[in-house]
């Protein structure tokens, strides 16, 4: 099934009415529930300029199989800016959310998974949910967890991958950018997270990982590292890869065993 997050099609920026676009979530419930479960929405990477369906529609089956239902957001990117992928992500979590008994899910169960980019936005837009929220809307946009994927943290830090925060500011602005640096913005109320990355990872430096990690732990949160010591980035699933073939499984674990999701 499919969900179009607004009831008008969202013009583009740029005036060029081809690059208009109504963001949506496709469903992957788990077939038979026979009780509410939790739920994995999953954003796919591509540098805030595509969506790489690799990181969508395959990951949300591999939920499924580990027995939790699943979304995939396709969200709005360049040349949308900040912060039209983040109320994206947001509303995205409301629909779920205000639609639980529906969907025969548990409520305050949303996990957000990204990649890359796509893991950006999920926290992000988890940190920035209270902020930009639609404030008629009383269901809340925060997501209960998160799974972060070779995430990109910082826009701005020597390490940063710049071009994410180009096309997501639109610009070159560093202070543009800095707005969007996810370690500056966690604090003691940051969800759960789990995250995953390989040390010679060439596109999005292994640092950002062990900065969001440090910060957690620093504010007396949750949060699991996994570092594998080889593979290029954008793996997905791990295709081709023995030892990261095992992230899906250990992140369904975290979910389970560390933040108390249910599951099949």
């Amino acid at each position: 099934m499919r969900i179009e997050l607004y009831r008008e099609l969202v013009k583009s920026p740029s005036g060029n009415h081809h690059e208009d676009f109504m963001p949506y979530l496709d469903t992957f419930l788990y077939d038979g529930a026979g009780t509410p479960l939790g739920a994995v929405l999953i954003l796919p990477g591509g540098g805030y300029t595509h969506r790489a369906y690799h990181e969508g529609d395959p990951v949300a089956r591999r939920f499924n199989a580990l027995g939790y239902h699943a979304f995939v957001l396709q969200y709005r990117v360049a040349p949308y800016t900040a912060p039209a992928p983040q109320q994206d992500l947001i509303r995205a979590v409301q629909i779920i959310r205000s639609r639980a008994a529906e969907f025969r899910l548990i409520p305050d169960q949303i996990a957000v998974l990204g990649f890359s980019a796509g893991a950006h936005l999920a926290a992000s837009g988890a940190l920035l949910a209270d902020e930009l929220a639609d404030k008629e809307n009383h269901v809340s946009g925060k997501a209960n967890a998160l799974l972060l994927c070779y995430p990109v943290v910082a826009l701005t830090e020597a390490y940063a991958h710049r071009g994410s925060g180009t096309a997501l500011t639109g610009g070159s602005d560093l202070d543009a950018m800095r707005r969007y640096d996810v370690h500056r913005m966690i604090d003691e109320n940051t969800p759960p997270t789990f995250i995953w990355h390989t040390a010679d990872d060439a596109a999005v430096a292994v640092k950002n990982s062990m900065v969001y990690a440090e910060t957690m732990w620093q504010c007396g949160n949750t949060c699991e590292l996994h570092v594998f010591p080889h593979g290029p980035h954008g793996r997905g699933l791990g295709a081709g890869h023995k030892d990261l073939r095992q992230w899906a499984e250990l992140a369904a674990n975290f979910l389970e065993h560390t933040a108390g999701f249910t599951r099949a």
